[in-house]
């Protein structure tokens, strides 16, 4: 289990009234959160999903989501884990095995908590769990239904602005292109805790505005997403010692948010979001497209709908479900 070089991350999701992200946020009320719903949990990944409640200047109400997920553990504090914890509570025996649970320190219990607040409820339908269908869009779905859908919604990317203008996080960006048309900045995930590489977890933005997704790319863009794979691989090896080979590089569709971003994790990471219905490698997108300029205008894309989206509700209106 290697360990990633100390880095400091920290992804401003609420910005400032100006929009900058610069402003210094008051920490969050976490011990006067009022549950009101578990949205989802996640043995495998161990983690869950919470709507809260928290009482705002005003008196009322504001609705908040709070993520709490396990950390990975480090090699460099496995023997304090092992020698400092406080409780060793036998749960069974049978013959030679033994399972036990640990108690550990505080400090060695670390959970990472994310928050959004306050949050929408766009950002709770995101989380809660819901039936799942898998839908099959051809370019007329795309143009008819999923585009007017999407430029019809309001979710807010400033977030990616800001980075791209060094606005907010611009002592975190890794690499930077700085080309307008096929330049990027390369950035820590905020998924990404940065204490061991096993999960590594980086994002590439690309700086023109007018890709939203990969329906949007042809062979115009093929210099863009050269220079996304070649560069992102250098300097990943650069920075964390990660050669490409054990990286894996790819596009969502539908992507959790509409302006073009390329994904970069460690292999051995079970990454949320790298199932074949959403994930579409680099390298694909890059020889697919020399095969044919038009080939994401022509061809249709599976990808899974939670049944209470209304783009779901779109598909079962025009009968495409």
């Amino acid at each position: 289990m290697a360990e990633a070089p100390p880095l400091k991350r920290k992804r401003e999701e609420e910005e400032d009234a100006d929009g900058d992200g610069g402003g210094a946020a008051a920490p969050f009320p976490l011990a006067e959160l009022r549950l009101r719903r578990v949205l989802r949990e996640s043995a495998r990944d161990k983690a869950v999903f919470l709507h809260g409640e928290v009482t705002g200047p005003s008196g009322e109400g504001t609705d908040a989501l709070v993520i709490l997920e396990k950390t990975p553990f480090q090699e460099e504090k496995l023997l304090d884990l092992l020698k400092k914890h406080t409780k060793l509570e036998l749960q069974m025996h049978n013959d030679i095995y033994r399972t036990y649970h640990l108690y550990p320190p505080p400090e060695l219990s670390e959970i990472k908590t994310t928050v959004v607040y306050p949050a929408t409820e766009k950002h709770l339908q995101k989380y809660l769990r819901q039936e799942a269908h898998l839908i099959r869009e051809t370019w007329e779905d795309y143009k008819n239904i999923t585009l007017p859908f999407v430029q019809s919604q309001s979710f807010s990317i400033q977030w990616v602005y800001n980075i791209l203008e060094k606005k907010a996080e611009a002592d975190q960006i890794i690499h930077e292109n700085p080309d307008p048309c096929d330049g990027f900045v390369l950035v820590p995930d905020f998924k990404w805790n940065q204490n061991q590489l096993d999960d590594l977890y980086l994002i590439a933005l690309v700086h023109r505005r007018d890709v939203k997704s990969l329906r949007d790319l042809t062979a115009e863009h093929l210099p863009l997403l050269r220079n996304i794979l070649q560069e992102g691989k250098e300097a990943i090896m650069k920075r964390f010692g990660v050669p490409g080979s054990q990286l894996r590089i790819y596009l969502h569709y539908h992507p959790s948010y509409y302006h073009l971003h390329v994904h970069f994790t460690a292999l051995g990471y079970d990454a949320p979001g790298i199932s074949v219905e959403r994930a579409h490698l680099l390298t694909d997108v890059i020889d697919n497209l020399v095969l044919d300029s038009m080939y994401y205008q022509k061809r249709a894309l599976t990808f899974a709908l939670q049944a209470d989206k209304m783009l779901f509700k779109r598909f079962q209106e025009a009968g495409r479900v």
